[in-house]
């Protein structure tokens, strides 16, 4: 696994000690020697993961990685404060300044590469989140860097795996008030659970007595509706390399009982808080998807992705032989709805005739604004019989009902012309049943509006 691990150390011969590890094995490592140089080399972006000395002069380890949190260039880059400090009121301090994890020095070579390489998948995880989000702002979404400034941690839904009565007891004593707990002592159960509740995070002792609490770690990592869910484990003092290969499985964090309650609460607000952001970069990535394939004002597909799928379904219909119909539809005299009651009349209309679609049509069908008052329906296995009603149906009750505008203090008589055609002709591709269906149109609004016309055989 390549990444760039900045080791900043303000003792030459540690940061040497900690290159020759990393390098070892295939790491690119970047060094500083104060707090300053590491915040520089962060704001460049020029890191995977920060190995963070706590104990330097001018600027300690604990400001470094505040400075890092707080700011939405820097706050997603993984630390790890390495210390000779091992008291837990330490480890809190570090962890409510945003840290990670926490090695101890003399650092153990295992502990080392497991938590680096556990740390650099989770960035790069979130690296492609940030890069498909990167054009939020400018498309009007949220930024979720500064939301995940703000973010507390707290108020999340825990779901923690123990089959002994007193521990989880005092788990859940000790998240009381910060968190909402449930408890699952039936291990067997936890992978169901996990998957039909809408958990923050899921901490599973390693100490389960009849069940293999890797093995359900490893279970949860591998199903795709808990690939995404924190793991916090908890372990033995004497667990060291079981904690290590749940590090390589896909555990988040872990705790070494007797667990210290402000420790607990640290690590679960941490885990609580990138549950969250992920979730919110995921969030806009699909909305970024949502916005560049549908129209703004109906909410129907528009005209690109139309033209890309349909492409897609006509391969399809012709390799199986199956039938396929399009229709195109046309607002009649729309023009003068604009001109005689303005154009927020126009959309409201706009508006109402999309859902009018929506409700007239299968889940399998397609339906998009083609432009303007142009609409356009895919339908696939189906001939041009049942379009040709489905279409009749759809234009008698569109004529029937009249169209609200002006938030419902007036109402309008509207029409539609249709065009049909279905895929025939051998080698007929999208843009030739678009045509013939566009032809049918214009004979349409031809021959007089308000009615359905068939494409020529």
């Amino acid at each position: 696994m390549t990444a760039r691990v900045l080791v900043v150390d303000d003792v030459p011969a540690n940061v040497k000690l900690l290159e020759a590890r990393l390098s070892a094995e295939y790491f690119d490592v970047l060094t500083a020697c104060n707090g300053a140089e590491a915040l520089a080399l962060c704001e460049r972006a020029e890191c995977d993961i920060v190995l963070l000395d706590v104990m330097m002069p001018d600027m300690d380890g604990f400001e470094v990685c505040r400075r890092l949190k707080s700011n939405p260039a820097t706050h997603h880059i993984p630390v790890v404060m390495v210390t000779a400090l091992d008291q837990p009121s330490d480890r809190v301090k570090g962890l409510e300044a945003g840290a990670d994890d926490f090695l101890t020095k003399p650092v153990d070579d295992m502990a080392l590469l497991s938590r680096v390489r556990s740390l650099v998948r989770l960035k790069m995880v979130t690296d492609e989140l940030r890069m498909r989000a990167v054009t939020s702002r400018e498309i009007g979404l949220e930024n979720p860097e500064r939301e995940a400034i703000a973010e507390t941690g707290r108020n999340g839904r825990v779901l923690v795996v123990d089959d002994r009565h007193s521990s989880y007891d005092r788990i859940q004593r000790m998240l009381e008030g910060e968190q909402t707990v449930e408890v699952e002592p039936m291990p067997g159960e936890a992978l169901f659970r996990a998957a039909e509740g809408e958990y923050d995070l899921v901490i599973v002792s390693l100490g389960l007595q009849n069940f293999d609490a890797l093995r359900l770690c490893s279970q949860l990592r591998s199903l795709d509706r808990t690939r995404g869910l924190p793991i916090l484990a908890v372990a033995e003092p004497d667990n060291t390399a079981r904690m290590t290969r749940g590090l390589e499985i896909g555990i988040n964090d872990y705790l070494v009982r007797p667990i210290d309650k402000n420790e607990l609460l640290a690590r679960v607000r941490t885990q609580v808080k990138k549950k969250r952001y992920t979730e919110r970069l995921r969030d806009n990535v699909q909305m970024s998807i949502e916005m560049a394939i549908t129209d703004p004002l109906t909410s129907l597909f528009n005209r690109r992705y139309m033209e890309t799928h349909l492409t897609s379904l006509v391969e399809q219909a012709a390799n199986r032989g199956k039938p396929l119909a399009v229709l195109i539809l046309d607002i009649d005299f729309f023009k003068s709805i604009n001109d005689g009651h303005g154009h927020d009349a126009g959309d409201d209309v706009l508006r109402e005739f999309a859902l009018r679609i929506r409700k007239s049509i299968r889940n399998i069908d397609l339906a998009c604004r083609y432009g303007g008052e142009e609409f356009v329906i895919v339908m696939p296995e189906t001939d041009m019989a049942v379009a040709t009603v489905v279409a009749e149906r759809l234009r008698r009750r569109i004529a029937s009902e009249p169209f609200a505008i002006q938030n419902g203090s007036k109402s309008l008589e509207v029409t539609i012309s249709v065009g049909l055609a279905e895929l025939s002709e051998p080698g007929d591709t999208a843009a030739t049943v678009l045509k013939r269906a566009d032809e049918a149109l214009y004979r349409a609004k031809r021959d007089g509006r308000n009615r359905v016309v068939q494409a020529a055989a």
